[in-house]
């Protein structure tokens, strides 16, 4: 459901069910079912927010009466006499598709007519120049070259990497040195390239970077959860350039090989202590680059950027986008899930159940189906476990409402007796949780037995030297506590010829 509410934000924003099927990696079929879904349930994006996940596949899958008739096979257009025809000046596709229809009135629709060509022509293999859009397009990538900064403790020599950021119609180039390649590396370096143009491309294409593409396919590329959150947090979509297809990518390859020469280059003598102060360096190189005339347009990136592109991007959300990763998990049978070496709760009724959670810096949010079911407060991956009381059973809740203070102030409040039996046990205990359940047991005979008699069954405990729970409910179940042993006489109990006396030992 997460795929399809995706699928109907790109769709409103204008793109095609082909885009948006890489950039989602589903197909453009499965695509373009659910914006027909979505028009014919009457829904539009975006959603309401009182619309959950399993309201939303009720409206778009009803359950179906009866099967839909097996509609009749169209006639196929010419599809090579139609490609033919494309390369007069001024013919377009909506042109041919009329003058087919006039033709076949039971032929395809607009829509299913382009995507038929666009499918035929994919079987082709001439290498297409590609005409870049103003705001249309953002090209990323890492240099293969890297930088370097010296750790003035040690003086290591640490190896960072540049990322490259380009936009399609300007060429205007952003750059920056990064500590790794890695998923927060690669999605910071996003943030602040759209915080550098000023605005949003409709896209981005990258590279299958591993950080940010789980599954380079070359049909359906599957994009990481945290980098696909970015993108919808920018309302923007990730288009991964197809495998070892380095033309779907031109823009940045070649951005990549200007700022290799054009900064890495001009840097290689200066030495950098810091991270941040390479980066000053590289600003100042980025915008040279940026100024500079070329030859072939007789302009400067910047120029270009002003006048075509800055007004066509979208504009900036009014918060950046916080890092946050992904991570799928399971509840286990103490309805808790682990997350960096440390246990969150979630409610109970999850148990077993696959949920995602989303990692900050300061917080942990767990997600079942769409919908956040638990908030926490990061804590330090020290194995131990965080635990909302709303999310225990009720069995669970009562016990953990039990504390050495509760116990000492209930048992003041059946007697002294019992008082003096529960501090015995407690600190006998190395430590006093240990004794939580013999405790609670014992004060939980008042309500079977009443506070007399439990009262009289500890003080019948201390006199015997009994320190259990198991001594204290026998008493009480042969009632011994109502049976009190005879008080010791002051002369011996038996009198008798064979006993010694005190005399015989002087």
């Amino acid at each position: 459901m997460r795929k399809i509410r995706d699928v109907l934000r790109l769709s409103a924003g204008g793109m095609s069910k082909r885009k948006i099927a890489i950039s989602l990696g589903v197909g453009a079929t499965a695509a373009g079912d659910c914006v027909r879904r979505a028009r014919r349930a009457g829904l539009a994006w975006p959603l309401p927010d009182d619309l959950g996940d399993e309201a939303l596949e009720v409206r778009l899958f009803p359950a179906s009466a009866a099967l839909a008739a097996i509609k009749a096979r169209r006639p196929q257009p010419d599809w090579p006499a139609i490609h033919r025809e494309l390369r007069r000046k001024g013919v377009t596709l909506q042109l041919l598709w009329e003058e087919h229809r006039a033709t076949h009135p039971d032929g395809h629709g607009y829509s299913r007519f382009c995507e038929l060509y666009r499918t035929w022509e994919g079987r082709l293999s001439p290498t297409m120049r590609q005409t870049h859009v103003a705001g249309e397009r953002m090209f990323v990538d890492y240099a293969g070259t890297t930088l370097e900064v010296i750790d003035g403790t040690t003086g290591e020599v640490i190896a960072v990497q540049l990322f490259v950021a380009a936009l399609g119609a300007s060429n205007y180039t952003y750059a920056e040195a990064t500590r790794t390649q890695g998923l927060a590396d690669w999605i910071g370096s996003h943030t602040r390239a759209f915080a550098f143009f000023g605005g949003v491309s409709a896209m981005v294409v990258s590279d299958n970077l591993k950080s940010g593409i789980t599954k380079a396919c070359f049909y359906e590329p599957a994009v990481n959860r945290a980098y696909a959150e970015m993108a919808a947090h920018y309302d923007t979509a990730v288009v991964p350039a197809r495998p070892y297809k380095p033309r779907d990518k031109a823009k940045v390859e070649v951005a990549v090989q200007v700022a290799t020469r054009w900064i890495i280059a001009r840097l290689r003598h200066r030495r950098f202590f810091t991270l941040a102060a390479l980066n000053a360096a590289i600003a100042v190189e980025v915008a040279t680059l940026n100024n500079r005339v070329t030859r072939h347009l007789g302009a400067s990136r910047q120029t270009l950027f002003e006048e075509l592109e800055r007004s066509a991007l979208k504009p900036l959300p009014v918060e950046p986008y916080m890092f946050a990763e992904w991570k799928e998990c399971r509840a286990g049978l103490d309805y808790h899930v682990e997350v960096e070496k440390h246990y969150y709760s979630v409610p109970h009724g999850l148990l077993r159940e696959a949920m995602w959670a989303r990692i900050t810096a300061r917080t942990v949010e767990v997600f079942h189906r769409g919908k956040r079911v638990a908030t926490h407060v990061r804590s330090s991956s020290n194995r131990r476990h965080t635990t909302v009381r709303e999310h225990m059973p009720s069995s669970h809740r009562r016990h953990a409402d039990w504390t050495p203070e509760r116990i000492r102030r209930r048992a003041n409040e059946i007697g002294p007796k019992t008082s003096a039996l529960i501090e015995v046990i407690q600190r006998e205990k190395a430590h006093p949780e240990q004794g939580f359940r013999a405790c609670i047991g014992i004060l939980r005979h008042a309500r079977t037995f009443g506070a007399e008699r439990l009262e009289a069954a500890c003080d019948r405990a201390l006199e015997i030297g009994a320190r259990s729970y198991t001594s204290v409910t026998s008493i009480l179940k042969t009632n011994l506590d109502r049976k009190r042993p005879a008080p010791a006489a002051d002369g011996p109990a038996i009198a008798h010829d064979n006993i010694r006396g005190p005399r015989y030992f002087h």
